[in-house]
């Protein structure tokens, strides 16, 4: 309901909310007017990627798969996005800013300013194909008041300007003082590049753009390696992707030059470490490493910087970065990064399934990557990446009706992972704004007499080979279907290569490298046709060529076979040992509770699985459901093992979640060693929960799944960070009367990086007939140790509750992993 709310609002009325109008005295900016080079949009020398992409605005897609999704995106995605940004301060960030004051309390983070760029962004790609008068003079509302924000001499960062004596926290006391760790100017910068670039190309308007251009001069001039400058390189990549596209839209190579120089820089600033990619300079680096979304965005704006300036090392270095993701820490969903203790990649070899982090950004930053690697080398294997990513573990990080989000996506879960609406931080939700209507300028490429035909959607598009005009029409069913039916219409007789991806799931390839290979021994076929023969010929770089002279109306008819795969993976990842995943052409399946009434949790797949492929197309906007034989194991209250034959329904896994909370996995047991027999239910995990400290995670501690050891960060955990040296408490309120004298404990610990470690001190309670809380009489003594069962002994005592007291160390948190009572 708030989704139709926030649509309807955001159709009929754009105007700010009450305490905007109230600021519309604000004086007018009389922005300085700044001419574009006369080279402004015009190759440059050493210009750019040999393979050039087909923009998306001159492709109109026409697809129920992508045609849904770019709707709930203009309808739904930006308007929310737009009303958070007024919900949360975001606009009035920017009012203050122009009227400063040292009574001001600046909260917040200080990226704030990015989700309205980024909204901004995401608004300007949907005007090019959607054009809408309303939104335009909504935006242009904004930007009166993000002009006004900007000091003089262009910097514009509303963190502190709002309040300069005492600005954010992560601000520091002087302008780039903190850039390096948190203070994210260049960040800022960034975003509002690439916003304002984007807002150009759709209106046409300086507006916008003339702000941008302002800061990053300001930027240019105040950091850099001439006498007076300061050498610092941003915290947060993007300023590197963003000032290389400014200085294509201007011509202006200074911005180049910038960007070039925050690369070449990193790893010989003040920061030096493996989180933020500045462990050693980024042309001797081979391992992808920290913060994946810093990571990804750096790795794309070295793509970018090394195609405009000619620098080949930049190019070896992520390349052999990309060998690395994907043969060692790529999950089958296409996300990247593992852990969530630094949002960052982890060792190679560790994709842990429920405890996977997989941000939609860092998903977002691995399509761009792949993209720019494909435009440099002109090889499928990108673009298997590419896809595998945008329709798995992308756009599982939004709803279907685009009104919620993920921040990590998981790869399993026992119900604590739901979309949300908006985030404090909100990087996600205005990430997804400006990258779905974006999605239609991934479909093809050109190069020279050479067209590319990397995705498969229904569209029609319009694209320059050699000069000359050539529509190209694509009727598909993709991703239910393996068929595709291109029409190509060259505006005369044109002779050139129609050259069309054949994914690597069809040529018996899960991804490149050996992290995932197929387990069923299936081999699959393709077929293309011209104006219905049959073509003879075979791959090179994953491309099937068509060599011909083309005509109006000539027609290409595409099939793959796609059929149900069991995928597995390296023997190393010890997470998926024994265990299968079920995927369909670019789709991965998952198992989630509502199709399934048993534990999708304790499913053991059969070794030689037979799939039924079951259309439901009033299932979740229209899907393919997978359904095969398998088996259950739980144990019943007498701890004999129980198995039952099942029907495994399964959905694709970018759907999860729409139905509510519960179980869902990927990778599914096929080995006996793998399975995770149902408990029986016990006193704890029958128990009604309350704390002293109540978050989500809570749920945790009575979920009956324990670490292997004191490293094993896999299953959920609660704990009570950031508090410490008080004292907490955890009560369990049973059914009825229970006789209690035994109870384990397993404290989550995860020093020495992190900020929790094992209580000071802990006690138990249970409730009395007159509802006071008594201490038990313990006759073994309060364990602490991380990694095991800390089992305390007590005289029995009969009650309705039970509680846990725990003194927190002094100058850290703690956190559990399961409490049980017996």
């Amino acid at each position: 309901m708030i989704h139709l709310l926030v649509k309807k609002r955001f159709k009929t009325d754009y105007k700010l909310n009450t305490i905007l109008i109230m600021r519309k005295t604000l004086l007018a900016i009389t922005l300085a007017a700044i001419t574009l080079a006369a080279n402004a949009q015009k190759k440059h020398d050493n210009a750019g990627y040999p393979f050039a992409p087909v923009p998306f605005t001159a492709v109109k897609v026409t697809d129920s798969f992508w045609g849904q999704r770019l709707k709930a995106s203009r309808e739904v995605t930006i308007p929310l996005a737009f009303s958070k940004c007024e919900e949360t301060g975001r606009y009035l960030n920017f009012v203050r800013a122009a009227h400063p004051s040292d009574t001001i309390k600046v909260g917040g983070f200080s990226f704030d300013d990015t989700d309205v760029y980024k909204t901004i962004e995401g608004a300007s790609y949907s005007m090019q194909m959607y054009p809408n008068k309303k939104l335009a003079k909504y935006i242009d509302s904004i930007l009166v008041l993000v002009a006004a924000a900007q000091e003089p001499d262009g910097y514009l960062y509303t963190a502190r300007t709002q309040n300069p004596k005492h600005p954010h926290e992560w601000a520091g006391n002087k302008r780039w003082e903190k850039e390096e760790d948190l203070s994210h100017e260049l960040y800022n910068l960034g975003h509002m590049v690439e916003g304002a670039i984007a807002h150009y190309q759709a209106t046409g308007k300086r507006n916008f753009l003339d702000i941008a251009i302002k800061y990053a001069d300001c930027v240019c001039r105040a950091i850099g390696d001439k006498p007076g400058q300061l050498v610092v390189v941003p915290g947060h990549q993007i300023a590197e992707m963003a000032l290389a596209k400014l200085y294509l839209v201007t011509g202006d190579k200074k911005y180049l030059n910038e960007a070039k120089f925050f690369l070449d820089k990193r790893g010989y600033t003040e920061r030096k470490d493996a989180y933020s990619q500045a462990h050693e300079p980024v042309v001797k680096q081979d391992e992808a490493v920290g913060h994946a979304v810093r990571a990804a965005y750096m790795y794309s704006g070295m793509a970018d910087v090394a195609a405009l300036s000619g620098d080949t090392a930049y190019i070896h270095a992520i390349d052999r970065i990309w060998d690395n993701i994907v043969n060692k820490k790529l999950y089958l969903t296409g996300g990247i990064g593992a852990t969530s203790n630094g949002e960052a990649f982890g060792e190679n070899y560790e994709l842990p399934n429920m405890s996977a982090y997989c941000e939609t950004c860092a998903a977002i930053g691995n399509v761009y990557l792949n993209y720019r690697l494909f435009l440099l080398h002109g090889e499928s294997k990108y673009y298997d990446v590419l896809e595998r990513t945008l329709y798995n573990g992308l756009i599982s990080g939004v709803s279907l009706d685009g009104g919620g989000f993920f921040y990590p996506n998981p790869l399993e879960s026992i119900g604590q992972h739901q979309r949300q609406p908006w985030f404090g931080c909100a990087c996600c939700p205005s990430n997804i704004c400006r990258f779905i209507p974006s999605v239609p300028g991934y479909v093809y490429a050109v190069h020279n007499s050479d067209v590319y035909v990397n995705l498969f959607m229904g569209n029609d598009a319009h694209l320059k080979v050699n000069g000359k005009a050539v529509t190209l029409k694509q009727e598909t069913n993709y991703p239910w279907t393996g068929d595709i039916k291109l029409e190509v219409s060259p505006s005369g007789k044109q002779a050139f290569n129609l050259k069309i991806r054949v994914p690597g799931w069809v040529q018996g390839s899960v991804v490149p490298g050996n992290l995932y290979s197929y387990s069923d021994k299936k081999e699959l076929g393709y077929s293309i046709k011209v104006n219905g023969q049959k073509m003879e010929g075979s791959t090179e770089k994953g491309y099937f060529t068509i060599n011909r002279t083309w005509r109006k109306g000539d027609r290409v008819e595409v099939h793959f076979d796609m059929e149900a795969r069991t995928v597995k993976a390296h023997s190393l990842v010890e997470a998926d040992r024994g265990k299968v995943a079920i995927e369909r052409g670019p789709l991965v399946y998952c198992a989630e509770w509502p199709d399934n009434d048993f534990s999708v949790l304790s499913v053991l797949v059969n070794k030689k699985p037979q799939f039924n492929v079951i259309s439901k197309p009033d299932l979740l906007y229209d899907i393919n459901m997978i359904q095969t034989d398998a088996q259950t194991l739980s144990y019943d209250e007498s701890g004999r093992l129980v198995t039952k034959d099942v029907k495994l329904n399964m959905i694709p896994y970018y759907a999860w979640a729409h139905r509510g909370s519960g179980e869902m996995a990927v990778w599914l047991p096929i080995d006996l060693n793998a399975t995770r027999a149902s408990l029986p239910p016990t006193i704890a995990s029958e128990s009604k929960i309350t704390t002293s400290h109540n978050v989500k995670s809570i749920t945790a501690i009575n979920d009956q799944l324990l670490p292997k050891d004191e490293n094993d960060r896999s299953v959920p955990y609660y704990h009570w960070w950031p508090k410490e040296g008080t004292t907490e408490w955890i009560a369990y309120k049973f059914q009825d009367a229970k006789t209690i004298s035994h109870s384990s404990v397993y404290w989550y610990d995860d020093g020495p990086w992190g900020g929790c470690r094992v209580p000071e001190s802990w006690k138990l309670y249970y409730k009395g007939t007159s509802g006071e809380w008594k201490p038990v009489d313990n006759t073994t003594v309060y364990g602490t140790e991380k990694g095991m069962s800390n089992e305390v002994v007590f005289k029995p005592v009969t009650t309705t509750e039970m509680k846990l007291e725990v003194k927190l160390p002094e100058k850290n948190a703690s956190g559990i992993f399961e409490w049980e009572v017996e």
